[in-house]
């Protein structure tokens, strides 16, 4: 299954957290994170309406004491208790949270000290909604463009500007508009939380939809309904229905040392790119230059896109969705001088339509059995094929 979040309306922990219940989690799963706190917290939901849309909307009640300031070990061992997975992604969500006030305040990691994300409540809802997520176990999760608001607004550290400096600090990457709200749409937990759950951001991704969930923010502002979406479905791949589809990445560059242009392929293959190449082209003022071409799969999109501008001088790509048909594939193994050999086998309905040797393994046969690389291939090629082996002078 794969989601995706329509933040048009900006995003914050209890829009999270409603619309998971209302795209089906239950709420026992979220109120059962959050009991192992130990914390007094307990989540209440109800159908609430945000300009015209029914929502749900995730009430935090909270019976302890008040808490203290809390910083980043002092969270870290609240959530001990938690499950693994539930554990992990709540510790990174505050680990990026205490990284981005450290930098805005420009003070160390482990001397920032949470006010009002260490709040109980800001605590539930990051508990809560890694608890939602990791439930749901989707393959991927995308988000499209970020409201984040407009205006000033109140905070521990006195009137602050909107988008507040730790949500910008936080969605560094993230497509991200004012909107029209004029207060802060998208919170520093909302910030948080999706940039460590989304592995990419863009429109909706094909899917065969299953479930819509709306979830509502406290404010019913008159300029939008303040209600975040979660879109849930299949892959079409997965469904059988229509055909998969990949992300295809482009830039022009021309300022690269073509020396480097085979490591940054093969770090994009590593990355997780399914088919990396370079077309030479000319551009304005007679330049020449090199067309960056790089296929992902969307799971791999994040990793394939950042290891583009790590290992290259681009400033800026383009993105397109293409459709893909690929064959079925299989494998089989020959042997040459008692050197195994992989080969690729192609299929479509049943009837094989192409075998390919596999390179790599017939260099390291030509390097174990010191024949030329061309004689083993053509052994190998002959085997594949079912043909008389071509016949090689013995030492």
């Amino acid at each position: 299954m794969i989601g995706w979040i329509d933040g048009s309306a900006g995003a914050s922990g209890d829009m999270l957290l409603g619309a998971l219940v209302d795209a089906g989690v239950p709420v026992d799963v979220l109120q059962d994170a959050v009991g192992r706190l130990s914390l007094g917290i307990e989540l209440a939901h109800r159908e609430v309406v945000r300009g015209s849309f029914r929502a749900v909307h995730v009430d935090v009640g909270v019976s302890a004491d008040p808490q203290p300031h809390r910083c980043l070990a002092d969270v870290l061992t609240l959530l001990e208790p938690l499950d693994e997975a539930v554990r992990d992604v709540a510790r990174e969500v505050f680990q990026r949270l205490a990284a981005a006030e450290a930098r805005v305040h420009g003070e160390s990691v482990e001397a920032v000290h949470f006010h009002e994300v260490g709040a109980i409540d800001a605590i539930a809802d990051v508990v809560g909604v890694a608890a939602g997520f990791c439930h749901l176990g989707l393959e991927t999760l995308h988000a499209g463009p970020l409201a984040l608001g407009s205006g000033t607004g109140e905070g521990s550290h006195g009137s602050i500007p909107i988008p507040g400096p730790a949500v910008l600090e936080l969605l560094r990457g993230a497509p991200i508009h004012g909107g029209s709200a004029p207060f802060e749409a998208t919170t520093p937990t909302g910030a948080a939380l999706l940039a460590t759950l989304v592995n990419g951001w863009g429109s909706l991704p094909p899917m065969v939809l299953e479930q819509v969930g709306h979830g509502a923010g406290t404010r019913d502002p008159v300029e939008h309904p303040n209600v975040l979406r979660l879109t849930l479905g299949t892959p079409p791949s997965a469904s059988g229905a229509g055909s998969p589809t990949a992300t295809l990445l482009e830039t022009n560059i021309d300022d690269m040392d073509p020396r480097l242009w085979p490591r940054v392929i093969d770090r994009l293959l590593a990355a997780g790119a399914s088919d990396a190449w370079l077309t030479p082209i000319q551009m304005k003022k007679g330049r020449p230059a090199f067309t960056l071409s790089v296929l992902v799969a969307d799971v791999r999109l994040a990793d394939v896109r950042d290891g583009v501008f790590r290992e290259t001088t681009t400033i800026g790509l383009r993105e397109l969705t293409v459709g893909k048909v690929a064959l079925e594939r299989s494998g089989e193994v020959v042997h040459v001088d008692g050197q195994p050999i992989a080969v690729k086998v192609a299929s479509r309905n049943g009837e094989v339509l192409n075998r390919s040797v596999e390179w790599e393994d017939v260099v390291a046969a030509a390097e174990t059995t010191r024949r030329p690389a061309n004689e083993v291939l053509a052994r190998a090629t002959a085997e594949v094929l079912g043909r008389p082996r071509p016949s090689i002078e013995q030492d």
